[in-house]
């Protein structure tokens, strides 16, 4: 059963999409045809995937999205109610396909992504009204940018005038992010590919992460993540002016699709249930959940649950 909207942890604004993967050998060059050894569909969507992962830890959540008049959107929406994601916030829209990802993903679990965004980017502004009493008693809200920019940032400003905390994943990070979404942002968390657009200089190794993580600071959001794959995350945050690497746990490789926003449901997870801890302890955690869903093929089909964990986790 979904959680009713007045016991929420953590409230998701952001986007449904299925996914259409392709197994291959390597990733293909521009302009070459090769053979792919399998293939599956699965749900995916930055939004949907990190409210998944954060229900699957265990912590109530809801999410306001938009999905087509469509078999993949009557699949979605089962899915999230089998994932104990409240769906009151999510609508079906006529003439418009639900959001579709078209992955490929090699041998050694690297993948490249084309992404149709479809019925979320009619998820409105004013379509933020909606959510007001969820919201209001939620704990953590997370957003991404993969629905209309301005549809984020009133669900952000909405947040900080309830004292919701807020984590932005920008993703598909753009060199010209509206600079109001840096001060709207408790907590900011990128990728190293995200974290070079936004910052536009190099992250090739953790010491530059760092440097950039410090200049996302100075831009206004309160904490910096960047995520840097099997080398863990770097943390940053006001009030300490020394960056803080966490690494990550060797493991045996799979599929890296939706580690990162893996990465980011567990965070909310921990920050909407165990506010005790110190951010440096919370990402540590989120890696070692992240790290569990790259060694399963899929997107949220991959994503571990609570009794699947250490109980140290929790």
């Amino acid at each position: 059963m979904a959680a009713r909207s007045g016991v929420l942890d953590v409230f998701v604004v952001g986007s449904c999409m299925m996914d259409l993967v392709s197994f291959t050998p390597r990733l293909p060059r521009p302009g070459e045809t090769i053979h792919g050894n399998r293939f599956i569909t699965g749900f995916g969507g930055k939004g949907a995937n990190q409210c998944v992962q954060a229900s699957r830890l265990g912590a109530t959540t809801a999410i306001l999205a938009k999905v087509g008049q469509d078999n993949f959107g009557e699949s979605y929406i089962k899915n999230l109610k089998e994932n104990n994601v409240n769906t009151d916030f999510v609508s079906q829209t006529d003439g418009v396909s639900t959001g579709v990802a078209q992955i490929t993903v090699d041998e050694e679990g690297q993948n490249s992504i084309v992404i149709v965004a479809g019925a979320n980017l009619f998820l409105r502004p004013e379509d933020v009204g909606r959510l007001e009493e969820a919201l209001v008693s939620s704990k953590v809200l997370v957003c991404q940018l993969e629905v209309r920019p301005e549809t984020t940032a009133r669900a952000l400003r909405f947040a900080r005038r309830h004292g919701v905390k807020t984590i932005l994943n920008p993703a598909p990070a753009t060199e010209d992010m509206d600079p109001e979404l840096y001060d709207l942002a408790d907590i900011l968390c990128v990728n190293e590919t995200e974290a070079e657009i936004l910052a536009k200089q190099p992250v090739r190794n953790v010491e530059e992460a760092e440097t950039v993580a410090l200049s996302f600071l100075k831009h206004g959001c309160q904490a910096a993540i960047i995520t840097l794959g099997p080398s863990g995350c770097v943390v940053a945050h006001n009030g300490d002016p020394t960056p803080h690497h966490v690494p990550s746990r060797s493991v045996q490789v799979i599929d890296t699709t939706g580690a990162g926003d893996s990465f980011v449901g567990a965070l909310a997870f921990y920050l909407a249930r165990r506010p005790d801890l110190e951010l440096v302890e919370i990402a540590r955690r989120a890696c070692m959940v992240a790290a569990v869903s790259v060694t399963a093929r899929g997107t949220q089909s991959s994503y571990p649950y609570r009794s699947s964990l250490p109980d140290v986790l929790f």
